[in-house]
């Protein structure tokens, strides 16, 4: 079972969760948003580095702190790094007071009836016990859903579920992420049928763990009150999905209840070129902004 202190944490207190898992095929991307150019660097070790250098600049400056964070999302390699000599989850708990959860996913597979599932996850079991060794709290597991289909629907929920159940039965707190592509063009039918297969399938949820869920901000303002509020449901959280900043938090605003976890929207404008100055003065920014939207 997930530590009492946490999940109440979790599931009461006021703020949001940061994104910081960039895999190896996002990670070029957010590099060069943050100024480092791939010319910059050899092979993916030492873009890994770089990155890993971001992610401690940004977890060890005072303006990351749990007045406003709940919780940051880790990608699975950071679990063997260190901030200031512990582990980056350890660090987080001990030292920050933030939730450390770890995306387990594999990346997905191709486009089948409108949606792309996860890929296997080779020793799931292994990887949930590791971070639970290391403090982990919970996970998040990302599929994409690109049109309102519902058999392909109803696949990509079942497949989140049965990894739950793993994760559940590792002491840790899952967070489902079914995405709907912000640019699909049935995206309102798509969240229809996305909430009804995640209400019927949290109904049928056996044991008595809770889930999160992390959404695409619906098309229509308070659409997922009654996800929110299922008794099953530890909380749902957000991603930006493509949409900047100031409209993934005015939008957010119009669904109480519904909290960030942002990534690219979180860490935009922030550059390894700053001064420590005007890098915590950028991220203090962005922080309250993404705050204030997450408790409106």
């Amino acid at each position: 079972m997930p530590d009492a202190e946490q999940l109440t944490r979790f599931e009461t207190g006021k703020g949001f969760l940061a994104a910081l898992d960039q895999s190896g095929g996002s990670t070029p991307k957010a590099l060069t948003l943050y100024g480092i150019e791939e010319s910059q660097y050899a092979g993916e070790a030492e873009m890994f580095d770089l990155i890993h250098a971001a992610r401690t600049r940004v977890i060890t400056s005072a303006a990351f702190a749990s007045d406003r964070i709940l919780g940051a999302i880790l990608f699975e390699g950071t679990l063997d790094r260190d901030i200031d000599g512990r582990g980056v989850a350890e660090y987080l708990w001990a030292v920050k007071g933030i939730l450390p959860f770890l995306k387990i996913d594999k990346g997905l597979n191709d486009a089948r009836d409108g949606v792309q599932t996860m890929r296997e996850i080779p020793g799931l079991d292994a990887l949930l016990a590791r971070a639970a060794e290391r403090g982990v709290f919970g996970t998040k597991e990302r599929s994409v859903i690109h049109a309102a289909n519902r058999a392909g629907i109803d696949l990509v929920v079942t497949q989140q579920f049965r990894v739950a159940e793993h994760v559940l039965a590792a002491g840790l707190v899952p967070i489902l992420e079914p995405e709907v592509d912000v640019h699909a063009p049935d995206k309102t039918e798509a969240e229809q049928l996305l909430k009804a297969e995640l209400l019927r399938e949290l109904d049928a949820l056996a044991g008595s763990g809770k889930v999160a869920v992390k959404v695409t901000i619906p098309s229509v303002d308070g659409f997922y009150s009654d996800l929110i509020a299922h008794p099953r449901v530890a909380r749902v959280v957000a991603l930006s999905g493509g949409y900047s900043r100031d409209d993934a938090n005015e939008r957010l605003t119009r669904n109480p209840g519904l909290i960030a976890s942002f990534s690219r929207a979180l860490l935009d404008g922030l550059t390894a070129q700053q001064a420590s100055e005007e890098f915590d003065r950028t991220l203090d920014a962005s922080i309250e902004s993404i705050y204030r939207a997450s408790i409106a």
